[in-house]
C-alpha cells in the first residue's frame, strides 16, 4: 500500500500542534554548550599561555638592555666617573646611577641624579646608612648582574668589580621596566579576554549553525513519538526536510536514515491499519451472517419443543441445550458485532445524561437477576450529569454489574457508586468477593479473557469473554478511561467520564 504524501515534509512549525517544545541550543546539557565551553577553554589556555611566553620574553628582552647599560656605566665608573677617564664625558651618563665604592674599611655612595635628562643637570646625592649597608653586603664580583630592592631608594640592577683593593658596585633603577612590564601585563590581560569573548561568540555561532540539522532531526522525532500509534489510522508523520538529508556531511546520512525508517514505518502501519480494517469488516460480516442461522436453530429448537410429550427424556435434555447454547451464541454474536461496530468509530449519541437514574434502573435490574447478592447504593444527593449516550452508558453499567453477578459467591456485597472529581464523573462497582489475580488485572478488559481462576463462576454461569471489552470500549467513545483495583476481598472497577459543561436543569 502506497502513501500519496511525498517522501519528504518540512518538520513541524512551532505553532503546529505536534511540535514538541522548542528546546534552547545552548540549554545546561545540551551538545552545543558543552562544546562552546570546551572550544572557549582551549582558546583561554592558549591566549593565556601566548600572554606569558610575551611577557616572559620582553622581560627578558628589557633585562638584556639594562644590563648592557649597567656594563657601560661600570666602566665609566672604573675610568673615572661620569666626566672622566677616557670614554667618560656627559654622553656616557646613566640616569639614576648609584655607585659605591669600599677602600679599605670605608664605604662611600652616591647616586646620580639626571632630573633634567641632560649632563649639565647631573648631581650626585649620598646614599643612606642602611642602603650603603645593603650594598656593601653584596658578595658577587666579576661583573655579575643582580637585582636588589635598595631600601629607600627601590628596586635597583646592580653589578660589582674589584682591582683587588678598591670593590665598585654600580647600580641602575628598574622602574622603568617595572613600568613598562606594568602596562604590557595589563594589555595582554585585556587583549586576552577580548580574545575569549569574542571566541565564545564565534564558537557559539558556529556550534549553533551546525547543530541545527540536528536538533531538526530531534525535533521531528519528537514529534513522530507524540503520534498515536498503537491502532487505527496513523496520519501526520512528517518527514524530515530535504535540506537536512544530505548523505554529504554525517547529519545528512542520519536524517537521510531518518526519513528511510519512517517510510517503512508508515508503510507497516498502513498495512496493519488494512488488515484491522479488513478483520473488523470479517468479524461484522460473520457476526451478521450467523444472525440467520442461530434464529432459525433457535426456531426450530422451539418448534420441536410443542412435540415434547412424545420426545424421550434424553431428546428433551438435548433441545433443551441446543436452546441454551443458541442463546449463548446469539448474544456472543451480538457482543462481536458491537465490538466492530465500535472499533469502527462508535456512533454515540452524546448528550447531557443523568448517571444516577442510570445506576438506579441497572442496579435494579442486577437486583432481579441475581436476588442472592447485596446490592447497594451510594449516590450524592445532587444529580450528576456527564456527555453520554444513555443506552450505551446503561450497556456499560449493566455489564460490570453482571460480571460481580457471575464471577462471585451468592451473599457478595456489590455496592455502586457515583461520584465527581475535577472535570469527571466517577461511577464504581464494588464488591467484596475472592477478587482478580494480579497478572490478570492487566488484561481484564482485554477481548476473552476471563478470571475464572481467581474469581468464583457461578453454576450455570455464561460469560463470553467479552463484556468488559465492550466497557473499555464504549468508555473509550465517551472519551474517557476504564479501571479495575482488586485485591481478596475487594474488587473496584471504576468507570471516568467528562462531564457535562454548559447544562440547565429545572
Amino acid at each position: 500500500m502506497t502513501s500519496s504524501r511525498p517522501a519528504v515534509q518540512p518538520a513541524p512549525t512551532a505553532g503546529s500542534a505536534a511540535a514538541p517544545p522548542a528546546v534552547r541550543p545552548l540549554a545546561k546539557g545540551t551538545l552545543g554548550r558543552r562544546l562552546v565551553v570546551r572550544v572557549a577553554a582551549l582558546v583561554a589556555v592558549v591566549a593565556v599561555g601566548l600572554s606569558v611566553v610575551v611577557a616572559l620574553a620582553a622581560y627578558n628582552i628589557q633585562i638584556n638592555q639594562v644590563d648592557a647599560r649597567l656594563s657601560l656605566a661600570l666602566a665609566r665608573e672604573i675610568r673615572g666617573g661620569p666626566g672622566g677617564g677616557p670614554g667618560g664625558g656627559p654622553g656616557g651618563q646613566v640616569i639614576g646611577t648609584v655607585t659605591v665604592q669600599q677602600i679599605g674599611n670605608t664605604i662611600t655612595g652616591k647616586i646620580l641624579v639626571d632630573e633634567a635628562g641632560k649632563s649639565s643637570g647631573a648631581e650626585y646625592v649620598t646614599l643612606s646608612l642602611p642602603a650603603l649597608n645593603q650594598l656593601a653586603a653584596v658578595e658577587m664580583d666579576s661583573g655579575a648582574k643582580s637585582t636588589i630592592n635598595l631600601t629607600g631608594y627601590g628596586a635597583y640592577r646592580i653589578t660589582a668589580l674589584t682591582d683587588g683593593t678598591n670593590r665598585v658596585i654600580v647600580g641602575i633603577p628598574m622602574s622603568d621596566l617595572a613600568s613598562a612590564m606594568t602596562s604590557l601585563v595589563i594589555f595582554e590581560a585585556a587583549l586576552t579576554g577580548f580574545i575569549i569573548v569574542l571566541a565564545v561568540l564565534v564558537a557559539r555561532n558556529v556550534v549553533v549553525s551546525s547543530l541545527a540539522p540536528l536538533n531538526r532531526l530531534a525535533a521531528t522525532a519528537t514529534a513522530v513519538s507524540n503520534l498515536p500509534l498503537e491502532s487505527g489510522e496513523v496520519e501526520g508523520i512528517v518527514r524530515v526536510r530535504e535540506s537536512d538529508t544530505d548523505p554529504a556531511n554525517e547529519v545528512g546520512r542520519v536524517g537521510l536514515a531518518f526519513n528511510h525508517m519512517l517510510d517503512n514505518v508508515e508503510g507497516a502501519l498502513a498495512a496493519r491499519h488494512a488488515s484491522e480494517v479488513k478483520l473488523r469488516q470479517f468479524v461484522a460480516d460473520a457476526s451478521h451472517e450467523l444472525r440467520n442461522p442461530l434464529a432459525a436453530i433457535r426456531g426450530y429448537a422451539e418448534l420441536t419443543r410443542r412435540e415434547r410429550n412424545e420426545l424421550s427424556e434424553t431428546m428433551a435434555h438435548s433441545l433443551n441445550r441446543i436452546e441454551s447454547e443458541s442463546d449463548r451464541m446469539s448474544s456472543l454474536v451480538e457482543d462481536l458485532l458491537l465490538l466492530a461496530r465500535l472499533d469502527s468509530g462508535p456512533a454515540l449519541d452524546l448528550a447531557p445524561t443523568d448517571l444516577t437514574e442510570i445506576v438506579l434502573n441497572a442496579t435494579s435490574d442486577a437486583r432481579v437477576a441475581g436476588p442472592d447478592h447485596t446490592w447497594t447504593l451510594s449516590l450524592p444527593e445532587e444529580p450528576v450529569y456527564a456527555m453520554g449516550d444513555r443506552y450505551r452508558l446503561h450497556q456499560v453499567l449493566a455489564n460490570l454489574l453482571a460480571n460481580a453477578r457471575t464471577h462471585t459467591p451468592a451473599g457478595t456485597r456489590v455496592e455502586t457508586a457515583v461520584r465527581t472529581e475535577n472535570d469527571m464523573a466517577l461511577i464504581t462497582v464494588t464488591d467484596n468477593g475472592p477478587g482478580i489475580a494480579p497478572d490478570l488485572q492487566s488484561q481484564v478488559f482485554e477481548r476473552f479473557t476471563r478470571s475464572d481462576s481467581s474469581r468464583v463462576r457461578r453454576q450455570g454461569g455464561s460469560s463470553t469473554g467479552l463484556g468488559l471489552a465492550i466497557v473499555d470500549a464504549v468508555v473509550a467513545g465517551h472519551h474517557g478511561r476504564a479501571s479495575v483495583d482488586s485485591e481478596p476481598g475487594r474488587t473496584v472497577f471504576t468507570i471516568a467520564i467528562p462531564l457535562a459543561k454548559a447544562l440547565t436543569t429545572n
